[in-house]
């Protein structure tokens, strides 16, 4: 009959009454046939898939609410899979072969139960041939001994699943079986209720209440929709390949699934068959999985907004990012402590301020002797790009494009031995499987292998246990709500964890210490009651693209020798740092992004030694990086831009290298070294943020709390390895042997642009700060307020910045030298401190070129000064040193300041060779004065760029030695993540 003589429709509801084998034969009779037969699969499909008593939801039991892509190919799949356990024949002998051929085809059915052939289920064992099926009618099947199964059978449960009990325990003693619709409960004498050390079994819906099933390789195990509740437990030793698809754990006293022993050599029939298999699964509804998170997104304001796998370019004006975040009222009143007066302003520097005047002076200044300066050392920096584009020093606006996620295709093209263990098939394959409100998910050890793909952890202790060089391969699944951390990775175990979402924990998401190493790729990673990652006690592993957001404390959490690779992840709009380092840790972190996290973006203290390099620290509501007490490390390369607190903080006797950073438009100050110690509040500081931060949580006590202190938990410290890491700690000569050891903190090659102020420096140590490029601060570029150590200034650019170049306040030690000061609205340099000020050129400032006052000790040599009206040297007090051989020059006719002037008063200043050029020398407008021999400071022989070849050491300059200092009361007024502490 052709289909075209009824309509669709009709033809749908006659097929609707067809059973299994007649839709087959229909979809044979031609195509127009087939196509009719396969679009009724929300239909008639869906009515014999959910109709068949051998299976469940095809999403069951994790997401049953979702229908799958396909109800025919879902029915298909099932098939396929129920016949695992009958395809041995062909790995026996020819002959064997023939026999079992045979009986399959004329197969028995035995029926047990009361008024059957057999009462009792050994009875019925007793006399069943090869591939026989036993058919267990409704009751309750008991047996007082150890039941043994030693031909090829089958055992099915009739009618619903729950009216089929047996209360055995069964050894597999033949190379094949089959339980189907069954209910296991543990015999008097034993909780394993079937165990097998050799053959195949395969397990179709059935439940476990309070047993266990014990498979040992070569034995192999595979089991569809099944429930194990009430402690029920797998246990897989020494297992090549073994399948768990679609069941359902809970209320487990232990590890639900146990995973122990490296796979055997000797390999069971079955092995291909369920690799094969395995590889046949459809990802259903992966969808939610691969979607952005949409809570952060909608609460971001400013800044790059896309955080997905492709971001795009977005112009963000540093106007519109202030009016959006309300940070104005920030800016405001915080670039500058109260009471500080930046020496003592000239009348030039007043008429500024009181506005109206600057534009005039700049207007007159470059209409009369204006030296050029635009030839100097970092002057390339500030040059346009080859599409004309402005460069960040001298951008307005802040970046606009922020690096892209990686997708895990890409991550795994560039990295071979990952993509290896995304394909790889052996051990345990646990898939499609929901753990729920029990104590442990899947535990590990001792060499273990693992796959866990789709499935859903909720509402555990923890969700995955991996230790003693276990291999483990997590794909696309669900962890949270555990009331501790999600993942634990210990004692070298290795692997790789991509794709999922591990989200609400109580503790970390993923905890790895004790030398394990996995690949951590391509995760979403967030809402967590503490750490999003946390890596200590010799812990590594590759964390790279992944999203982690939202967390109670860091994102990312390294100390006690730690040391990871942290590489591309979105670390954002978490409650605390987004990377923390601490208790000696280490780790390479790159090429991140870091952004609208509460505290400070990367926050390094106590021994914390890492290597931060070619990150976006962007948009926080407090520090970008803040070094703390006794940090260390190599900041280099990294951009630092628009936090509402400074781009940098280095605190208390910190030895950071801070290498060719872009720190720019961040609201306070672009880097700011304060290491005063309050010696009554220091206690409290650190208690505040042990108890914050997870010191005494995900750091070195968080699993003894949970044992402890949290009744019905598990005790993490069973194995001793607690504490056991103090043994394996690095020495500080092995720790720091691969790396330039420095005494003094360094500050070299940075740009530092468009902040509140640009340095300030208010310390009790010695500080180098070289090469850098400081610009366009609102406030000063370089403010000096406390320095008992020597602060050395050296082939600086100081440029155009709001108020003066250099400001140095009494009592302090610096010593500027090679340094170009140029277009600063203030005074070139304000010193009322002590030191040198040797070879610097200080041209075009608005006010005063270089003023020096107070009772201080100080030699100004062979400087070139040059001021837009007024002094070029002024010596106010009783200032001792001496002042020669700098050249100065005339800046504007009208001005009626002479160019060098010292109080009558001061007799303890020597002045001497110095030449001053005025208006009525030989400079005119035909031969205008120009720097020459040399050219504009900084010279370009003193830096070489942004490149990081030749760090730290390329100026050659002895470093002063470093002594340790404490650091005062108060801290610091302005600084947010200081009043969070």
């Amino acid at each position: 009959m052709e289909v075209g003589s009824l309509p669709v429709e009709l033809w749908r509801v006659i097929l609707a009454y067809l059973p299994l084998p007649d839709l087959g034969r229909c979809c044979q009779v031609c195509r127009a046939w087939r196509e009719l037969i396969l679009s009724l699969d929300k239909t008639r499909w869906k009515q014999l898939c959910l109709r068949c008593p051998e299976c469940r939801h095809p999403n069951w039991p994790s997401r049953p609410h979702m229908e799958p892509p396909s109800w025919r190919e879902a029915l298909k799949q099932h098939a396929i899979a129920t016949r695992t356990w009958t395809q041995n024949g062909p790995e026996l002998q020819s002959t064997a072969c023939l026999i079992f051929f045979r009986r399959r085809k004329d197969r028995r059915v035995w029926h047990v139960g009361p008024g059957c052939e057999f009462e009792t289920l050994r009875g019925a064992l007793g006399v069943v041939g090869p591939y026989d099926r036993v058919v267990l009618h409704p009751g309750v099947y008991e047996e007082q001994a150890e039941v043994t199964l030693k031909v090829p059978v089958e055992l099915v449960g009739l009618g619903r699943l729950g009216e089929v009990a047996l209360l055995v325990c069964m050894e597999q003693q033949c190379p094949t079986a089959r339980l189907c619709n069954l209910v296991f409960m543990p015999p008097w004498f034993s909780t394993v209720v079937y165990k097998t050390s050799w053959g195949h079994v395969q397990i179709d819906n059935c439940n476990f209440e309070g047993a266990q099933l014990q498979v040992r390789g070569p034995g192999t195990c595979q089991a569809r929709f099944c429930s194990f509740s009430q402690g029920s437990s797998v246990q897989l030793l020494g297992v090549v390949l073994s399948l768990l698809d679609s069941c359902d754990f809970s209320g487990s006293d232990t590890a639900s699934v146990t995973v122990e022993g490296p796979p055997v050599f000797e390999k069971n029939w079955a092995c291909k068959h369920m690799a094969a298999l395995a590889r046949t699964f459809p990802s259903c509804g992966m969808s939610a999985h691969n979607s952005s998170p949409k809570g952060p997104q909608a609460g971001f304001t400013g800044g790059p907004q896309h955080l997905d796998a492709h971001l795009k370019k977005e112009h963000v004006s540093m106007e519109d990012w202030k009016r959006r975040t309300g940070v104005d009222a920030v800016c405001q009143g915080t670039i500058i402590e109260d009471g500080w007066s930046e020496g003592e302003h000239s009348e030039v520097e007043e008429e500024n301020h009181d506005g109206g005047g600057t534009n005039n002076i700049k207007k007159q200044f470059t209409l009369d002797y204006k030296i050029p300066f635009d030839n100097h050392g970092l002057s390339h920096l500030l040059k346009h790009q080859p599409d004309g584009s402005l460069p960040l020093a001298s951008s307005p606006d802040p970046p606009s494009v922020t690096p892209e996620l990686l997708t895990l295709q890409q991550e795994l093209d560039r990295d071979p031995d990952s993509h290896m263990l995304a394909v790889s098939t052996r051990g345990c394959i646990l898939t499609r499987c929901l753990f729920r409100d029990g104590k442990g998910g899947l535990h590990m050890s001792n060499f273990g292998q693992a796959r866990l793909e789709e499935n859903v952890f909720r509402g555990l202790n923890y969700a995955v246990r991996c230790i003693q060089n276990s291999i483990i391969v997590m794909l696309r699944n669900e962890v949270c709500e555990c009331r501790a951390s999600g993942v634990f990775l210990r004692l070298s175990a290795e692997g790789l964890i991509a794709e999922n979402n591990i989200h609400s924990n109580g503790e970390a998401g993923l905890d790895i210490r004790k030398g394990a190493n996995p690949t951590v790729v391509c995760n979403k990673i967030h809402s967590g009651l503490r750490s999003g990652v946390v890596v200590l006690g010799n812990g590594k592993g590759a964390i790279r693209s992944n999203q982690i957001y939202n967390n109670k404390e860091a994102g990312v959490y390294i100390l006690f020798s730690g040391n990871p690779v942290v590489s591309g992840n979105h670390i954002f709009q978490g409650l605390a740092a987004g990377i923390a380092i601490n208790e000696n840790g280490r780790g390479i972190i790159t090429e991140n992004v870091i952004r609208e996290n509460q505290w400070g973006g990367v926050d390094i203290r106590r021994g914390g030694d890492p290597i931060l390099k070619n990150n976006y620290i962007c948009y926080g509501y407090s520090d970008g990086v803040v070094v703390g007490e006794r940090g260390r490390g190599v900041i280099e390369g990294n951009h630092v831009y628009c936090n509402k607190g400074c781009g940098v903080w280095v605190m208390s006797s910190s030895l950071p290298q801070l290498l060719g950073n872009y720190i720019i438009h961040n609201c306070m100050y672009g880097l700011a070294v304060f290491c005063r110690k309050d010696p009554e509040n220091i206690e409290a500081r650190e208690g505040n943020w042990a108890g914050q931060e997870g010191i005494g949580g995900d750091g070195i006590s968080g699993e003894r709390r949970e044992g402890e202190g949290r009744e019905g938990q598990e005790n993490f410290n069973d194995e001793g390895e607690l504490f056991a890491w103090e043994s394996d700690l690095d020495s500080e000569d092995e720790r720091h042997s691969a790396r330039r050891s420095i005494s003094v903190a360094l500050v070299e090659s940075n740009c530092i642009s468009y902040n509140g102020v640009g340095l300030y420096v208010k310390s009790s140590e010695a500080l180098n700060v070289f090469a850098n490029l400081v610009n366009s601060n609102h406030g000063p570029g370089i403010a000096v307020l406390q320095s008992s150590q020597l602060t050395r200034l050296v082939a600086n650019c100081i440029l155009e910045n709001g108020r003066g170049g250099v400001t140095v306040e009494k009592d302090c030690r610096v010593e500027l030298r090679g340094n170009g000061i140029y277009g600063n609205s203030g005074h070139g340099v304000s010193f009322c401190g002590n030191g040198q000020i040797v070879e610097n050129d200080v041209i075009g400032n608005l006010g005063y070129g270089i003023q020096v006052s107070g009772s201080v000790d100080i030699k100004v040599l062979r400087n070139r000064v040059q001021p837009a009206q007024g002094c070029a040297i002024s010596v106010l007090g009783p200032v001792k040193g001496v002042v020669h051989d700098n050249l100065l020059f005339q800046g504007h006719p009208g001005s009626k300041k002479t160019l060098l002037h010292m109080d009558l008063c001061n007799e303890s200043c020597v002045l001497r060779n110095n030449s001053i050029q005025g208006h009525n020398n030989s400079c005119t407008l035909a031969q205008p004065w120009v720097l020459k021999n040399p050219p504009p400071r900084p010279l370009a022989s003193s830096s070489t760029g942004f490149s990081s070849s030749q760090y730290p050491s390329r100026l050659g300059i002895s470093m002063t030695t470093r002594i340790s200092a404490t650091v005062e009361s108060g801290c610091h007024n302005g600084s947010m993540f200081c009043t969070i502490l």
